[in-house]
């Protein structure tokens, strides 16, 4: 008897098919973009034949949390393009902490959408809607709150949008101008994404010493909007929120356990990244970036900047008044690489300047856009949250030039490797899951995320005994090693860690 003929046949793996359950031998068989589970040793044939003997045949994995929306369309390079699609990476959700690129620099999901296949990319993307950039573009980048007409007009944009495909709708509430809206603002257009049964996604207001009465607020707008609450990079940050994590996860899940639809994802890093910007109280920002700068060049509102460092502002989450210019250190600044990978405190007494006036200057120097690591978290922490089982993966990655956070590079080979293999803190099935299905199921990606007859053919191949990352803030996009095979929409996209050039990718509708 002839057997089934298929362009790819990947035989003789261990299936992690993305739900959980234990490994087992299976042939994969993949024709027309879909993909065929077969018995081992089944009578099959194929154009291209992979022996993946001893390795671990995958699903392939989607990054809960990215801000690579303009990454491929930058110009930033392949290192950058390529992070995460040499991780095994085959869906990027991006539009995440409440910024995405439409309705600007994009006017709307479907002139993003068109950018993307119009330049071709390795794996696909998939977007939030975010909302300080939706507030920005209808009511601007002034504190207040936004004017009845102008919340109906953020609505019927957001509406459209998830119309169109956006998976959801995300908010950064730490960030301007997301910041200066109040919980019934964003109540009110989490409703919209419930209407359409997408998640509503959020940077919590504070992650640091509030960050409890931060989680109750989103719990608040999930529950009087209806829409599923999705936690962005759960943390406790911050030496005042050290251990927080002991109350903050059993408290989700008892929500879940009272039925509420709510979920986080998780980064393997006890440093996070972000904007210098991002450092300066809210008042700073009001009315845009161009503002910013002015104050930035006004000694007394520098006394200002300051005084609100080390006393805090009621409801401003204080990232350096919980931690200390020491423990952030410069990722990018274009005009200054010499900075790069030196703390702010660092840079300050070598100069003996004043900390803030070193930003200032920093931040004039290079028009505002300066990226930073902070480091701000505890391990335990981290650990604890990577092992829930409601915590799906994303890394957060940051693609910006200079030496950004090596999770853009490194998260799901670290998360294979370091806590699976070396530390035991996962399961493979587990870590696999929380890398494909479960992420899968929150946005909406039907057809993908498990391996099953018919499933789209994104997948990955990994060999579990080698699998590691090799980033690190020195070298931040070095790949990954043991990650063999990557195959997008049945294309191959990998081959023995090197990308083909084939750009199979495209812009997925949720």
């Amino acid at each position: 008897m002839t057997g089934r003929v298929f362009e790819l046949l990947i035989r003789g793996g261990d299936l992690a098919d993305g739900t959980g359950s234990p490994l087992r031998r299976a042939d994969v068989g993949v024709a027309a973009g879909s993909v065929t589970v077969l018995p081992a040793g089944a009578s099959a044939t194929a154009t291209r034949v992979h022996d993946a003997t001893g390795q671990v045949v995958a699903p392939g994995f989607v990054d809960a949390h990215t801000h690579s929306d303009l990454t491929t369309l930058a110009g930033l390079g392949e290192a950058q393009a390529h992070a995460a699609v040499l991780q095994g990476v085959t869906v990027e959700i991006c539009g995440n902490c409440g910024d995405s690129a439409f309705p600007r620099p994009y006017a709307d999901f479907t002139a993003f959408a068109r950018a993307h296949q119009a330049n071709g990319r390795a794996n696909h993307l998939v977007s939030l809607v975010g909302h300080g950039t939706l507030r920005g573009s209808v009511v601007g980048h002034e504190d207040r709150a936004a004017t009845p007409e102008q919340l109906a007009a953020m609505c019927r944009v957001l509406d459209d949008a998830l119309t169109a495909g956006a998976a959801g709708l995300s908010s950064g509430l730490i960030y301007t101008p997301g910041s200066y809206a109040d919980t019934a603002e964003v109540t009110a257009l989490a409703a919209v994404a419930a209407r359409h049964r997408k998640p509503y996604v959020t940077h919590l207001r504070d992650e640091m010493s509030q960050v409890e009465a931060a989680l109750d607020e989103a719990v608040r707008i999930a529950r009087d909007s209806g829409a599923a609450l999705h936690v962005s990079h759960h943390k406790t940050a911050g030496r005042y929120a050290w251990g927080g994590t002991l109350r903050t996860l059993p408290r989700l899940g008892h929500l879940r356990a009272g039925g509420m639809d709510v979920t986080c994802d998780v980064y393997p890093y006890t440093a996070g990244s972000t904007a210098l910007a991002a450092m300066l109280p809210p008042w700073a920002h009001d009315g845009g970036p161009g503002l910013l700068l002015e104050r930035l060049g006004d000694a007394a509102a520098r006394e200002r900047m300051r005084s609100s460092i080390t006393e805090g502002v009621p409801g401003w989450e204080n990232t350096v008044g919980n931690g200390g210019w020491d423990r952030i250190s410069v990722a990018g600044a274009a005009r200054h690489p010499h900075l790069q990978g030196r703390t702010v405190a660092d840079i300050a007494a070598e100069r003996g300047a004043d900390a803030v006036d070193l930003v200032a200057e920093l931040l004039l120097a290079e028009d505002g856009d300066v990226t930073i690591i902070s480091h701000s978290m505890r391990e335990d922490d981290v650990q604890r949250v990577l092992s829930t089982p409601f915590a799906m993966i994303g890394s957060d990655g940051v693609p910006k030039p200079g030496l950004p956070h090596p999770r853009w590079a490194g998260t799901f080979a670290r998360v294979l490797g370091h806590y699976t293999r070396d530390l035991g803190l996962l399961s493979l099935p587990e870590a696999v899951r929380k890398m494909t299905g479960a992420t899968a199921a929150r946005f909406g990606l039907t057809g993908r995320g498990v391996l099953r007859d018919g499933a789209a053919a994104d997948l990955v191949v990994f060999d579990p005994a080698t699998v590691a990352d090799r980033a690190t803030f020195a070298e931040p996009l070095l790949p990954p090693v043991g990650v063999l095979l990557v195959v997008v929409d049945g294309t191959v996209v990998v081959q023995d860690g090197a990308v083909t050039g084939a750009r199979p990718g495209r812009m997925l509708a949720c």
